[in-house]
């Protein structure tokens, strides 16, 4: 089944700049970790998960251009119960997770469940993809992945957003980040998706000359539009890394832990996500916006 509807576009994701300010809550195992770890008594429930994505994504969306949510957790909820502001796009999470060798994702599928024509019925403009790249394992599974994630977005007419992510070898100990996250993007960045997310240079540490020349050589390989995620990057630098990412070519940020990370565990996260997740998020708004007006 396809869809008569004129397909979505990228400014369905986008603020009135251009730019992408977007919301990440699709974290699935690694957030309950997270919870577990601010002293949330184990085994954390699903619907403590549950109970601070759908608040996060009311408080924080009206401060969002898009929302990243999972099937798993929160999709279905946040829509049933219209919680996402009117002027933010909704991304729906499109990947399996695969556990093993001690991780929770050690491997990566289409999420099948995850139904294109269902999703843009629902509201979703746009379906997500998290791709592990790593050095000693051949691309074409990976590109053939790509390809049909990108096949059934078009299908519906939603938008393709794709997450490389770099991983060590399965073999061996040799290991380098910055050039893997290059190398990827590489293979990647040419491929028919609509929009990149990818890895900040030097998890955002460095001066700004080292970050600004590490995100230059990414854009020089990614054909497509490109935001920074902020996983690995702690959260006072991350307003100084989208800036530079901005200058270096980049459209955005489609962020979580950077933006809510502090707030898990909190006695009051519905205060704490006002006072401390909001500001922070709307000021990443403002930088992206300050880049887009300069262009």
């Amino acid at each position: 089944m396809t869809v008569t509807q004129a397909p979505c576009t990228l400014s369905d994701l986008a603020r009135p700049s251009g730019g992408f300010a977007m919301l990440a809550i699709d974290q699935r195992e690694a957030m309950r970790t997270m919870f577990a770890a601010a002293g949330t008594p184990t085994p954390v429930a699903d619907s403590v998960l549950t109970n601070f994505k759908v608040t996060a994504a009311k408080i924080l969306s009206p401060y969002a251009s898009a929302t990243l949510a999972d099937r798993q957790f929160c999709l279905d909820k946040i829509v049933a119960d219209r919680v996402l502001a009117p002027s933010c796009g909704l991304i729906a999470a499109a990947d399996e997770f695969l556990p093993g060798n001690g991780i929770p994702v050690d491997d990566v599928r289409i999420d099948l469940s995850v139904d294109p024509v269902a999703c843009r019925a629902m509201g979703a403009k746009a379906l997500k993809l998290l791709v592990l790249w790593r050095a000693d394992e051949p691309a074409e599974p990976r590109l053939a992945m790509v390809a049909e994630f990108v096949a059934r977005c078009r299908s519906a007419g939603l938008i393709s957003v794709i997450e490389p992510v770099v991983r060590p070898p399965r073999r061996g100990w040799e290991f380098d980040r910055e050039a893997a996250i290059v190398a990827a993007a590489l293979e990647l960045g040419a491929t028919e998706a609509d929009l990149y997310k990818v890895e900040m240079p030097f998890g955002g540490k460095g001066s700004e000359s080292e970050l600004l020349e590490g995100c230059r050589r990414l854009a020089g390989n990614i054909s497509m539009p490109w935001v920074i995620l902020s996983s690995g990057v702690p959260a006072d630098l991350y307003g100084r890394a989208v800036r530079i990412a901005m200058a270096a070519g980049a459209s955005g940020f489609l962020a979580g832990r950077a933006v809510w990370a502090s707030v898990i565990g909190a006695q009051d996260i519905d205060s704490m996500l006002r006072d401390v997740s909001v500001p922070r998020l709307q000021r990443l708004a403002e930088i992206v916006d300050a880049a887009m007006a300069s262009r």
